[in-house]
């Protein structure tokens, strides 16, 4: 076969490299094979174990029937002792939010577990495809074309907040007109608190059906320490970005003369920073949580950043890679409470502040409703930074903080900084506290060497991959336990995967048990809480004890690309294998391999 026919061949198909993938096994946790090896649906107990969410009283006013139904017991998947299935079950799916390698593997397990005898569907564009009723029948040759493969794209995606009256009859509606028994929802923290309010509503509406989640987000923000490490996608995506930051570090070493500013993914938690910093070992990371409990200035974090870059010149190293989670300026507090103020004025005077021409207008406006120091600090930052502030704002109405270029606002402020210090050098450098020890020749040596710099943004990269294995057997086993859970009649459910290292502990965690209030255009919302670094974690205390040897040297690692076979390809999260104290984080087991490719 020549070579125009080879390439030929594959257009408009899988690569050579996809079609591998399809064919490869996923494990299977025993309590979803039968006796005959064949994969049926598990049974679920109730167990001592509880979620509890904070202000317990205050939740169950607003999720009384799903409440009382589990009282905010964890459940856990069993064997079945059951030899005959249940059939003519109707089950929808919908995937919510951003989109996150795995997600085909959802559904594949879904398939899976509801067998032939039950009916899988497939809602097109997310909340706002269940809204407008668009359901179909999702084929098994279809489930077959996609296992191991992609992000969201056979069903689609959107962000539709599901919150009216309206928007609620209308789900209604398509679960009565499409005979659903159970409807699954694939999404993060506010995708799971939408599928929370849906279970409560079709139950004080007498409508038999299951509404389960599944905990996805490359953030690794959804999770509930022991009983869920972490969700879907994260693997996958801190893998990416760990390939593309290990060529950065590498090439900062070649070109000797280069620090590449990388932000990453990551608003609210710096899980993402964290992982791919213990898989680089960059010369800094930033971790949000920490500046956070420091209560560090945005003065203070460039005045780290530069003292660091400084002691490198002293060794002859002009270049390395600074890691920055992408909810950086949130978690400065003074930024914090600026942001806070803001959210709240803004939510209150919303029509007079869109009235005014100019963001001019709009910020004298806004200065005396500020306290002075807020008024202080957004009167210094650049304009276009200023003007983000106030006009631009997500659908909660906060700051869209992912188009902030924190990146660039560092590289601005550290240069300005390394000017003045060339310029004053007796006010940053010598013996007394808080200056850096330096010998004249270092000095005359630091002022001759320039910050060249490169700004980057790794997001979108990281999100729609083919799945890395530990996500695609993640991923299958999570459809799994939810077509279980719909098949048992559970409801207001998430399903969780834990003990990846022994063969995978199935659970089933209370959505209203990880629900908390949060402040959203100046009102209390209830929400799904996010999952932060905790500071106390092994995984930060082990970064935390090695980052000075990283600033100090060039001691970088190239992880390069996912591996689907090989030495690196049953790898896990590192995060997770270390707050968990697994033995190890390149082997992880979640069951007998089966072919699921092939129909088993």
């Amino acid at each position: 076969m020549d070579l125009f026919s080879k390439v030929s061949r594959t257009a408009g198909k899988h690569s050579p490299l996809e079609e591998e993938i399809r064919k490869l096994p996923v494990p299977v946790s025993s309590v979803f094979l039968g006796k005959d090896g064949k994969i049926r649906p598990a049974e679920f107990r109730q167990t001592d174990m509880a979620l509890v969410c904070k202000g317990h009283d205050r939740i169950a006013l607003v999720f009384p029937k799903i409440i009382s139904k589990g009282c905010g017991a964890i459940l856990e998947a069993v064997a079945s002792n059951e030899s005959g299935g249940i059939s003519g079950k109707r089950v929808a799916v919908l995937f919510s939010g951003g989109p996150a390698a795995g997600g085909h593997n959802v559904l594949a397990g879904l398939a899976a577990v509801l067998g032939t005898g039950n009916t899988l569907l497939g809602v097109r564009k997310g909340p706002g495809g269940l809204v407008k009723g668009d359901v179909f029948e999702i084929g098994r040759e279809s489930i077959k074309s996609i296992i191991n493969m992609g992000g969201f794209d056979f069903l689609g995606t959107d962000r539709t907040k599901i919150k009216t009256a309206e928007q609620f009859e209308m789900v209604k509606q398509s679960v009565v007109k499409n005979r659903l028994d159970g409807l699954v929802v694939v999404g993060g923290d506010d995708s799971n608190t939408n599928a929370a309010f849906i279970a409560e509503y079709l139950a004080k509406e007498l409508i038999p059906c299951s509404v389960v989640g599944i905990p996805k987000t490359i953030d690794g923000d959804m999770a509930a320490g022991k009983y869920l490490p972490i969700s879907f996608g994260f693997d996958t995506a801190t893998k990416i970005y760990s390939e593309l930051v290990g060529n950065l570090n590498q090439d900062a070493a070649s070109a000797v003369k280069y620090y590449h500013f990388v932000k990453l993914m990551g608003r609210t938690a710096s899980k993402i920073t964290l992982e791919v910093a213990l898989q680089t070992k960059p010369a800094i990371a930033l971790i949000s949580e920490e500046i956070a409990e420091k209560n560090m200035s945005l003065a203070q974090v460039v005045d780290y950043i530069v003292r660091i870059i400084t002691l490198r010149r002293f060794k002859g190293i002009n270049h390395g890679v600074i890691l920055i989670p992408e909810g950086l300026v949130e978690f400065i507090p003074e930024m914090g409470r600026l942001i806070a103020e803001l959210n709240k004025v803004l939510a209150e005077y919303e029509k007079d502040v869109a009235d005014l021409p100019s963001v001019e207008n709009k910020r004298e406006f806004l200065l005396p409703h500020l306290s002075a120091q807020s008024a202080q600090l957004l009167a210094s930052l650049p304009p276009d930074l200023q003007e983000m502030l106030i006009l631009d704002r997500d659908d909660h109405g906060n700051v869209k903080v992912s188009q902030i270029e924190t990146e660039k606002l560092l590289i601005d402020k550290i240069r300005y900084r390394l000017s003045e210090m060339k310029r004053h050098t007796d006010h940053f450098f010598g013996s007394e506290e808080g200056k850096i020890v330096a010998t004249p020749g270092q000095i005359e040596d630091f002022k001759k060497v320039t910050l060249s710099t490169q700004s980057h943004f790794l997001g979108y990269e990281g999100r729609s991959s083919k799945p890395s294995r530990f996500d695609a057997a993640f991923t299958f086993q999570l459809g799994l336990a939810a077509g279980s859970l719909v098949l048992a009649g559970k409801t207001g459910y998430m399903a969780a995967i834990t003990d990846f290292h022994k063969g995978g502990r199935v659970l089933a965690l209370p959505l209203t048990g990880l629900v908390t209030a949060e402040m959203r255009k100046g009102k209390e919302e209830f929400v799904i809480e996010k999952s932060l670094v905790d500071l106390s974690s092994p995984s930060f205390e082990f970064y935390a004890k090695n980052r000075d040897k990283w600033a100090a040297e060039d001691c970088f690692s190239s992880p390069g690309a996912i591996q689907y076979w090989g030495p690196t390809s049953r790898q896990l999260p590192i995060i997770v294998a270390l707050d968990r104290d697994y033995p190890g984080f390149d082997s992880f087991d979640m069951g007998e391999e089966k072919d699921v490719a092939g129909g088993e």
